[in-house]
């Protein structure tokens, strides 16, 4: 018996420095080979959202100021430099100066929400890493960007040799979601069945406190962080503590050439109330249609009935069954006939779209940012955002003293906002849609290269000049 244990243990410890070697000499003979160049880890090249938008200006703006320096993306989408390089311009209007290339990652599914039904964020967090584990043997750069927020990737970059820099939309974890499930809320991230009871309530707050540890652990080995919000910065100083390298950069915004394509004086024969959002659990499409269902009973009889145009994208079969869960939902309360889905629509149509609307609606509690919001307002839609974090904060706020839109929570309040856009006088609506357009202009694409430019340069310039 004592012989069997002998072999067994020194078979596993074989292993085990086989395993440690293996890794070891990977990490040198990636250290060795490391490029001049700048890699973009973002796994989902081709989801539609706003962090795809950050993607493609990030690359442009990196172009830009340093020429000489190459752009690679690494993805799990099958795309070339030349497909991805057309996605950028037909979908975002952004011309790159010159495709990037392309490092095709398929170990994807570690990160995917469904290979982990339980303990899914640190599931998730280490599938990032054995991901970028993939993507750093192939292809070690000297600059790692994370333009998607996993940060448990930044220590096996720095051991690569990188310099870690990173955009974060909003934190993985954060106080809001402790809060949350102390106070038993059911939600999209916090299971009924654990918010009915008080005692994996409380198991799942000392995992999420561990798991904020951790976090900010390898959070803060970032050589820059960028965020894109005053509440996604406040969530970061805290977790990270690293305040001195943290750099609030707005994300990009298509206002100028949607301030150009769409005169705030526009016809408007039936009034259209547009989403833009991807078909995603936390953007909270469901209440949407309810509150839509609520004005449109609520609208007098000699008004006209107005529309609801949803517009956004699929990432998965989740988002597709979602989808089609809001259209038999639209059935249900009898107001198909006023809902229309337009799914994976182009920039042109997209600005089509936007320029029939008269109100935006949003309703992502604690939506880092906000994007679409901020499209809205560029494009003379007055935005309904929800009451809190990023539109709360940073966008929906007073231009010059005078009202840029509406804040709500609950169904009625929804229901409340779109009634007066529908009631209003012309002469009131053009004059919110006048400042919300004003205040808009603060988060432009041409801001954002002005901001993440400066963030980036002081790292990499002393690579650029040697």
């Amino acid at each position: 018996m004592s012989l069997w244990a002998f072999l067994l243990s020194t078979l596993t410890s074989s292993l085990l420095s086989l395993l440690v070697f293996s890794a070891a000499a990977a990490v040198i003979s990636g250290r060795r080979g490391r490029r001049r160049a700048a890699g973009f880890f973002h796994p989902y090249t081709i989801d539609g959202g706003g962090g795809e938008r950050v993607l493609w200006c990030a690359v442009k703006a990196v172009q830009e100021e340093n020429p000489d320096l190459d752009c690679a993306v690494f993805t799990g989408d099958d795309a070339s430099p030349q497909s991805l390089s057309a996605r950028a311009l037909d979908r975002f209007g952004v011309k790159l100066l010159r495709p990037p290339q392309v490092v095709r990652l398929y170990r994807r599914k570690w990160i995917e929400e469904h290979t982990y039904p339980h303990f899914t964020m640190i599931g998730q967090s280490l599938g990032s890493v054995y991901l970028s584990w993939e993507a750093l043997r192939k292809f070690t750069p000297q600059f790692y960007f994370d333009t998607s927020g996993y940060a448990f990737t930044y220590p096996l970059a720095r051991i690569f040799g990188c310099k870690v820099i990173c955009y974060t939309h909003y934190p993985t974890i954060s106080s809001d979601m402790v809060s949350r499930v102390l106070q038993q809320s059911s939600m999209y991230n916090n299971d009924a069945l654990i918010a009915s009871s008080m005692l994996l309530s409380r198991c799942k707050v000392v995992y999420y406190t561990l798991f904020s540890w951790l976090y900010g652990l390898v959070g803060s080995s970032a050589h820059l962080a960028m965020v894109n919000s005053s509440w996604t910065r406040s969530h970061i100083e805290s977790l990270w503590k690293i305040p001195r390298r943290i750099k609030r950069v707005y994300p990009p915004c298509d206002t100028s050439s949607l301030q150009q394509l769409l005169p705030l004086e526009r016809p408007v024969r039936s009034p259209v109330i547009i989403s833009v959002a991807q078909f995603r659990p936390e953007k909270a499409h469901g209440l949407q249609l309810e509150a839509f269902a609520l004005a449109v009973r609520r609208l007098d009889q000699d008004l006209p009935r107005p529309k609801l145009l949803f517009v956004g994208s699929c990432r998965n079969k989740q988002d597709e069954e979602r989808l089609q869960k809001l259209k038999h939902r639209s059935k249900e309360l009898s107001i198909d006939d006023y809902v229309e889905f337009h799914r994976d629509v182009m920039y042109r149509d997209l600005v089509q779209l936007l320029g029939g609307a008269v109100a935006g609606l949003h309703s992502m509690i604690d939506e880092h940012f906000g994007i679409s919001i901020v499209e809205y307002m560029a494009a003379g839609v007055i935005p309904i955002a929800h009451n809190s974090a990023g539109p709360k904060m940073d966008i929906v706020l007073n231009e010059g003293g005078h009202r840029t839109g509406f804040l709500a929570s609950s169904k009625e309040e929804y229901a409340e906002a779109i009634l007066k856009v529908l009631k209003m006088p012309e002469p009131e609506r053009l004059a919110i849609a006048a400042a919300a357009r004003k205040r808009a202009q603060r988060f432009s694409e041409q801001k954002f290269f002005e901001d993440f430019e400066a963030a980036v340069q002081p790292i990499l310039a002393p690579k650029a000049s040697s």
